[in-house]
């Protein structure tokens, strides 16, 4: 079922416009995305080192995109793994898909300010200017940043435990490294 996941990221990557009439291609190396919920009585971390992505620039414009299955999660509680995927519908909307479009100047920067669209539970969501450090190594960008979702924005209704539900809050921490081919 997994690779059945990665399989439609990848068909989902294959929409963007083709490597070889790019200037330059962006292959996503290594991932580390980690969503964060509060609650009065508890703290947990999903952690997800599945993503796949791409990025394909031409003529001074970058299209990325980076998807990861929805049940790569990991929190250390299986019970509250599968809590998670009920209430983000997983079984019915099985990736997280990010896109994000900015200039391929902005890639040199130490960072950079991005427009991001994010596919999740059934969502589609916009979000504006949202702020990442970059640093790069030889062909490589180590990209870093927290996107400040929140559960309304993708219609999830928030987990109670003990009747007290979770904030609204689930910040994202992002921690990619991109190769240029």
């Amino acid at each position: 079922m997994n690779s059945r996941l990665i399989a439609v990221a990848l068909a989902a990557l294959a929409l963007l416009p083709p490597a070889r009439a790019a200037d330059s291609t962006w292959v996503l190396q290594q991932s580390t995305i980690t969503y964060h919920v509060s609650h009065p009585l508890h703290q947990s971390e999903g952690v997800s080192h599945a993503a796949k992505g791409k990025g394909v620039c031409h003529a001074g414009e970058c299209d990325f995109l980076a998807a990861a299955p929805v049940k790569s999660f990991d929190s250390g509680d299986s019970n509250r793994d599968l809590h998670m995927l009920q209430a983000t519908r997983g079984a019915e909307n099985p990736m997280v898909v990010v896109r994000a479009h900015v200039p391929e100047t902005a890639l040199a920067a130490s960072s950079i300010h991005a427009d991001l669209e994010i596919q999740f539970a059934g969502q589609t969501v916009h979000y504006k200017d949202v702020p990442f450090q970059l640093s790069a190594q030889g062909n490589q960008i180590k990209l870093t940043g927290t996107i400040p979702t929140t559960l309304s924005d993708f219609k999830i209704e928030p987990p109670s435990l003990l009747t007290v539900p979770v904030k609204n809050e689930v910040p994202i921490r992002v921690d990619l490294t991109w190769q240029k081919q």
